[in-house]
């Protein structure tokens, strides 16, 4: 099975299966089909006709392309929701589930299409070795801030959290850098939704945010001092593509009270794993 080009997934790109335009086609005939469980291949076929289409589909949509009755799309739909492999918005329309994600994030990549999490893996995964900390790559997309790959930590207290989790918009390291890097207008609307405080640390005043915002660009890193949680602070650095975008946060949190010294290591770190992974972008 070869891997094909990287789909938008929630505003993400993530790489699946290579397929011909329209809903995944599964062979009826030949010994394999002996093997196989029909209900799983009319799952696969759902997924592949949500994938195909970027706005999402709705019952109706799905019923006319699959050509299944409404019952059995239904059901599927339950049951793939269920295990967060779809969503449903407001409107009624499904869309491809974070935890697809989570998945794919597991994924060693075969092709030479972009594929985030890939890429990043073997520097989280070495990073977390050399320090002992747990290590995250979090991204921005239409609903937030999402942790796209993590490597867990060795230290005794090391702080570790799993790919396909949501954090914030505005507090946290990663959360901050992944903002100051916006174009003006995606900003705006960002900061225009209510800025929960979760902590007495946390920016709750856009036009402070804002400031933070303009600290964090010149700098090139951001420094989370208890925002989201009292007791968790982290840094974070950009991923660039070779156009200079940032696709990506890596971020390393740690517990609040580590050594000066300890805090140096861990900065340093963090942009220099940021920008090794900024330098193995293909593009």
């Amino acid at each position: 099975m070869n891997l094909g080009s990287s789909q938008l997934y929630d505003g993400l790109n993530v790489v699946f299966v290579n397929r011909e335009a329209g809903p995944m086609s599964v062979p009826n005939d030949g010994p394999a089909s002996k093997h196989t469980i029909p209900v799983i291949d009319r799952m696969m076929e759902l997924l592949g006709a949500v994938e195909q289409r970027e706005a999402g589909m709705t019952i109706s949509d799905l019923i006319v392309v699959l050509g299944l009755p409404r019952t059995t799309v239904y059901r599927i739909l339950n049951t793939l929701q269920r295990h967060d492999m779809v969503r449903r918005d407001d409107a009624g329309v499904y869309h491809l589930g974070r935890r697809l994600l989570t998945l794919a994030s597991h994924v060693i990549a075969r092709s030479s299409d972009i594929d985030i999490a890939a890429i990043c893996q073997p520097v989280l995964d070495r990073l977390a070795a050399e320090l002992g900390d747990g290590v995250k790559l979090s991204v921005l997309d239409a609903e937030g801030i999402l942790v796209l790959a993590a490597a867990p930590g060795r230290r005794e207290y090391a702080l570790t959290v799993a790919p396909g989790q949501r954090m914030p918009i505005h507090a946290g390291a990663a959360s901050k850098l992944l903002l100051a890097y916006l174009e003006p207008d995606a900003l705006d609307t960002w900061l225009s939704k209510p800025l929960v405080g979760y902590t007495s640390k946390t920016i709750t005043d856009p036009k402070r945010l804002r400031s933070e915002l303009q600290r964090i660009r010149r700098l090139g890193w951001a420094h989370d001092k208890g925002e989201n949680a009292p007791s968790i602070h982290a840094y974070a650095a950009p991923v660039f593509t070779k156009s200079g975008k940032v696709v990506a946060a890596l971020s390393i949190p740690f517990l609040s009270g580590t050594e000066a010294t300890r805090m140096e290591v861990i900065r340093m770190a963090t942009i220099d794993a940021a920008a090794a992974i900024s330098r193995a972008m293909p593009v």
